[in-house]
């Protein structure tokens, strides 16, 4: 029996002409799709805020012409012990809603996790509900709620055997007050964004855990948590943001009182905005509010990319 061996027949080195792809009518189709995006952030965005700088820099104002004054209105501002003020109550109020939001969030993934299909659709869809509801119509919601005579929570402390308390008339009492309608709707964002999070960890480590003998705190605290980093950093930076630059809760709910308890950056810049005749103040302290918070935001999210780059 003879063997007989086939020589093998050499491909065919690509040309230049199969090589070369079209890749300037591709470029050309990006464009065109990313054109009604970039035009609409470049008119709304990228322009007013270029324009905003520009006013900062003077003393500008609606009815008169404007008058150069160079940093003046960034020294003001700065000088301004109310405005330092404001930035201190908006890192109190979202010390108090931030953390809340992330845990409350986690442990409601958790559970819709633990749930069947239809009943977590169900709860899936009640979480979120209060996000997408007006700021405005919760304040006058939470005001009927925390109403010194005739408000519900009062009724029930009432009810309890206590005494009545003057949630958003006090000083003492108005920013947690004004936290609680927060929570309430930044809730159900994170529940899902945790709960997409929770349902990408592969459920193979948690069953080796549960093998070793693990109870649901250690799979937590070792599996869960450092494989949800990233969106637990991501959820912290976005919520963050959100809670600082509030202003509608306390603008309905206690215009800022009692005794400025609740002026929180944004209202004041609000507030200022509406009664100075000079605007060079709130588009000051505006933009240096943008600069805070651009900062803190770049920083966390280079950590959430050197995270990915080292889980990657």
């Amino acid at each position: 029996m003879t063997l007989t061996t086939e020589t093998p027949v050499p491909r065919r080195a690509p040309t230049t002409a199969n090589r070369r792809r079209p890749k300037h009518k591709d470029n050309k189709i990006a464009f065109a799709m990313l054109a009604p995006a970039v035009i609409l952030l470049s008119i709304f965005v990228i322009w007013p805020l270029v324009y905003a700088w520009v006013v900062s820099f003077y003393q500008w104002s609606f009815y008169e012409d404007s008058i150069f004054v160079g940093l003046r209105n960034f020294r003001i501002v700065l000088a301004d012990p109310v405005f330092w003020d404001s930035i201190g109550r908006g890192l109190l109020f979202s010390a108090i809603t931030v953390p809340a939001i992330m845990l409350i969030a986690f442990i409601f993934a958790n559970l819709v996790k633990t749930m069947s299909a239809r009943m977590a659709t169900v709860l899936k869809v009640s979480i979120y509900i209060p996000a997408v509801i007006s700021f405005v119509i919760a304040s006058i919601v939470f005001v009927l709620i925390f109403e010194y005579r005739q408000g519900l929570v009062n009724f029930v402390i009432s009810s309890l055997g206590g005494s009545d308390i003057p949630w958003i008339g006090s000083a003492q009492t108005a920013l947690l007050a004004i936290s609680i309608p927060a929570i309430w709707i930044g809730l159900g964002l994170a529940s899902l964004i945790m709960l997409a999070g929770l349902l990408d960890i592969p459920e193979s480590y948690y069953e080796a855990a549960e093998m070793e003998g693990a109870n649901w705190f250690q799979r937590t605290f070792f599996i869960t948590i450092p494989l949800m980093k990233n969106i637990l950093l991501y959820v912290l930076v976005t919520t963050f943001v959100a809670t600082i630059q509030q202003y509608e809760l306390p603008l309905v709910m206690t215009q800022g009182g009692p005794t400025q308890s609740t002026l929180l950056p944004n209202l004041l810049i609000f507030q200022k905005f509406t009664n100075d005749l000079y605007l060079g103040y709130p588009i000051a302290a505006a933009l240096l509010l943008f600069l805070v918070l651009g900062g803190i935001s770049l920083v966390i999210f280079k950590l959430i990319n050197s995270e990915k780059a080292v889980d990657g």
